[in-house]
């Protein structure tokens, strides 16, 4: 079963097949889940709030610069930016009006084929992001890396490529919903 799909935006949630027992997650599991679900939703939130005290950055604002700043010529089909910061074309759009309004990247014209729209990094955009790292570096170092042991973040590593990989799976199975389907 699809355990993403809960039916289109403004629908319904699908209803859970009667016929089919669901998965409940055993005491460990729910102790496990609850802590990871403590860390998903404090540490977002506070690597934010630094990048907001320290850079005047928003994490996706960040993240889009970083994200470009790694791309060859500093630029990236909005198409492309969109799908590597997780944002939809129209999150990412109020995002790059933001970020053309500060001065941090322009948009242009996709010079292999006019039918898409790059980012381009700015030099401003890219002084910012340098003046910014420093900040979130530390923030990453001090909040993950100082608390986990270097042994535990090798298992975690594991762990969160194999649940990205699920995510990965997930997104391109979105909207099935028939646990038969799915060998359930």
């Amino acid at each position: 079963m699809d355990r993403s799909s809960t039916g289109s935006a403004g629908s319904a949630p699908a209803e859970w097949p009667p016929d089919v027992e669901p998965r409940w997650l055993d005491a460990r599991e729910l102790e496990e889940w609850m802590a990871m679900a403590r860390v998903l939703t404090m540490l977002p939130a506070r690597l934010e709030r630094d990048l907001q005290y320290h850079a005047n950055l928003n994490w996706m604002e960040y993240h889009a610069l970083a994200m470009l700043s790694e791309h060859d010529g500093h630029t990236m089909r909005l198409t492309r930016l969109a799908a590597v910061t997780n944002a939809s074309l129209s999150r990412l759009s109020h995002l790059v009006t933001r970020l053309e309004a500060r001065g941090y990247l322009r948009r242009e014209p996709d010079p292999d084929n006019g039918r898409f729209t790059n980012a381009v990094l700015t030099p401003a955009g890219y002084e910012k992001l340098v003046a910014a790292a420093p900040w979130h570096a530390e923030s990453v170092r001090s909040l993950v890396f100082d608390a986990v042991d270097p042994a535990d973040m090798a298992i975690l590593r594991s762990a969160f490529d194999r649940i990205s990989r699920a995510l990965d799976q997930a997104a391109g199975t979105r909207g099935r919903s028939d646990p038969a389907a799915n060998g359930q």
